[in-house]
């Protein structure tokens, strides 16, 4: 059960520190180099060294954030990484791109031409600048296919491949540092300091994401022993192996799983647990779409899998006692299932549902079995949204009842609850809302989101 001083709490502390500890060097750097002296004569250059130096040290905590630390993806979640690898990505190349602008025109204005001019005579006379160059627009494409309004237009597999560039743009823009960064040829321990930052991350994708991954599907050898059609687009796929146990996954967790079935097997795709975790099988569940889904579900028994993780925090350890509520929606029943099955509860428990039809109730006849062996509760909610809102409720109890006012009669002591969510995202962000006016701190609510 989570407390106050626990040693995710503790970690959370020492990186949350230790990050803003590497803003705070890169600025110590120019402030070492006469950056603020230097303000008063040469403003642009000044400043365009102030934002290199950020956006290169934003640029290596962005592969800290996905490089799948486990010590770092334990503290934090792989959600709420993911949301700091996107907002570092972005201010990293836009203070990528300001570098580029002010230096050349702060090298114009000493130089008496124009800074477009300027600017094209740094990248193909200045060591590594036109690699530095390729790399901010390699950066800046993913940036920009990273929007929201680019990513609804893309497919996942197309997005994914798209976004790898990101690690050979930062591999482009960086080495210029080495050959023209006033910090690095002027400053051995400014060199020690960058040199340390850059093993550092390079090696921890390297160990992280792929020789710890290929260790463990190695060690485990997992196979695929079958593909169960579950509903209309939702398939199982079952898996065999030796010692599973030994990867210490848990209900509520989620692998990042490459079934080897021809091309497009590299692409990892994030999928829950959908059973509590056996010494002999794992089981996944997913909602086919697209050509990686259909492949996926084409699985043939025997097809080798390779595997990161687990990983993510919806694990009952997040609880602070009493009964449990656990809230899904169309195809988050998955870590449901496995936190109904797997979980220990000290009160009750309950389940509820949601889905737009019955027969989109996936895994109904074990969510079934599980409730009667444990003395569980479970609510099935099917039926089409409340139009023209969202809502966690059908359309029909929705008309009849404020969200919250169903919630508190469908489940009794909900205030002294812990609650774990997994739905789509709006669906969550009502369900929240509904059981913060419910009278659920804060704190008892449990989610992750997933998404690209």
């Amino acid at each position: 059960m989570t407390r106050p001083h626990s040693p995710a709490a503790l970690a959370r502390g020492l990186t949350a520190l230790m990050g803003a500890a590497t803003v705070g060097a890169a600025a110590a750097l120019w402030l070492a180099r006469g950056g603020l002296g230097e303000l008063a004569g040469q403003p642009y250059v000044s400043t365009g060294r102030l934002t290199g130096l950020l956006a290169a040290d934003l640029l290596l905590l962005q592969v800290f954030t996905m490089a799948r630390v486990p010590w770092l993806e334990r503290a934090w979640g792989q959600d709420r990484l993911a949301r700091w690898h996107r907002l570092t990505g972005f201010a990293s190349v836009w203070l990528l791109l300001a570098h580029l602008v002010l230096i050349s025109v702060g090298y114009a204005v000493t130089a008496t031409v124009g800074p477009v001019d300027r600017f094209v005579e740094l990248v193909l006379t200045y060591p590594g600048m036109l690699l530095a160059a390729t790399g901010a627009g390699l950066l800046l494409a993913v940036v920009v296919l990273s929007v929201r309004a680019a990513r609804r237009r893309l497919r996942y597999e197309n997005w994914h491949l798209l976004h790898l560039y990101a690690y050979l743009g930062i591999g482009l823009a960086l080495p210029h540092q080495l050959w023209n960064g006033t910090e690095f040829v002027t400053s051995p321990a400014a060199r020690a300091y960058w040199w340390t930052l850059y093993l550092a991350a390079a090696g921890s994708v390297l160990l992280f994401r792929l020789a710890l991954p290929w260790w463990r599907s190695h060690r485990h050898r997992l196979r695929v022993d079958r593909v169960v059609h579950e509903a209309s687009d939702v398939y199982s796929v079952y898996l065999s192996g030796r010692r599973l146990d030994r990867l210490a996954a848990r209900p509520g967790q989620f692998l990042l799983w490459r079934l080897r079935t021809g091309r497009g097997w590299t692409r990892a795709h994030p999928f829950s647990l959908s059973e509590a975790p056996r010494a002999d099988r794992l089981r996944f569940t997913f909602r086919s779409g697209g050509d990686d889904g259909a492949r996926l579900a084409a699985a043939k028994p025997g097809t080798a899998v390779l595997v990161e993780g687990p990983f993510g925090r919806l694990t009952e350890d997040r609880r602070h006692g009493g009964g449990v509520l656990l809230m899904a929606a169309g195809i988050g029943i998955t870590p449901m299932r496995a936190l109904l099955e797997g979980m220990t509860v000290d009160g009750e428990l309950t389940l509820i549902y949601r889905a737009r039809t019955e027969q989109e109730l996936v895994l109904r006849a074990e969510l079934d079995e599980i409730a009667a062996r444990r003395g569980a509760a479970i609510v099935y909610l099917p039926g089409s949204p409340p139009p023209g809102r969202v809502s966690w409720l059908t359309a029909e109890l929705a008309a009849r009842r404020a969200d919250h006012e169903v919630l508190a009669d469908l489940v009794p002591g909900l205030a002294e609850r812990d609650v774990f969510l997994c739905g789509p995202p709006p669906w969550m962000d009502a369900a929240r809302a509904a059981l913060r006016t419910a009278g659920v701190p804060a704190r008892r609510v449990h989610s992750e989101r997933f998404g690209w």
